[in-house]
């Protein structure tokens, strides 16, 4: 994944803006997919790589700023970058609220584009770090057991053992054994680690 080259996907109705961002996006080694819809874009494939989508605002149909909203419920995680010749602040404001990377108004400089590419695929390349990073932490807890699982939670919400043996009505040798089993299914050496780790899960505290 972290090797993997970026893709920046286009998606505007001008054929000649088109070509021109096609143009000097290749021209700097960069892997450029345009599109004239964002029906087409939803409709071609998409490699699994970091990346990013420069976005029109003023399209045919529905907004960019609108598609912008759509893309999460689709399942696209890209981070945009808006383009436009008829922007204002209200435009500006939406898309960045909404988590646009930046917001360029027509005629715009290649190098602003450029910068705000590489902004872009690296917050992406963040995302994917940490999308990585939370599947694999899943995945070990899946391989605990239910005790494991509580007194996970407790060992991660401060009890000691003598009080993790009581409310679970074990001895402390074997809330011990537990705490060895889940150090090493979860692949941590030390007690902050594991509280990271299910603050990262969202593990729930349990009452005392």
């Amino acid at each position: 994944m972290a090797t993997a080259r970026p893709v920046v996907f286009v998606v505007d109705d001008d054929l000649a803006m088109r070509e021109a961002l096609q143009d000097l996006l290749a021209s700097v080694g960069m892997d450029v997919r345009v599109f004239a819809s964002t029906q087409e874009f939803m409709q071609a494939q998409r490699p699994d790589a970091p990346g990013c989508l420069v976005l029109d605002v003023r399209l045919p149909g529905a907004s960019g700023l609108s598609f912008q909203e759509e893309l999460p419920r689709a399942g696209v995680d890209l981070p945009v970058i808006f383009i436009t010749g008829h922007g204002d602040i209200p435009m500006t404001v939406r898309a960045m609220k909404a988590g646009a990377v930046e917001f360029l108004s027509k005629p715009f400089r290649d190098q602003e584009l450029l910068d705000a590419i590489d902004a872009a695929i690296e917050r992406h390349r963040a995302q994917r770090r940490e999308t990585a990073l939370v599947a694999a932490l899943r995945q070990r807890y899946a391989a605990l057991t239910q005790r494991e699982r509580e007194v996970m939670a407790l060992v991660s919400a401060g009890r000691v053992n003598k009080q993790i043996a009581a409310e679970l009505g074990i001895s402390e040798a074997t809330v011990k054994v537990h705490r060895g089993q889940i150090m090493r299914k979860m692949q941590t050496t030390s007690l902050a680690q594991l509280v990271r780790i299910a603050d990262t899960l969202g593990l729930s505290t349990p009452k005392p």
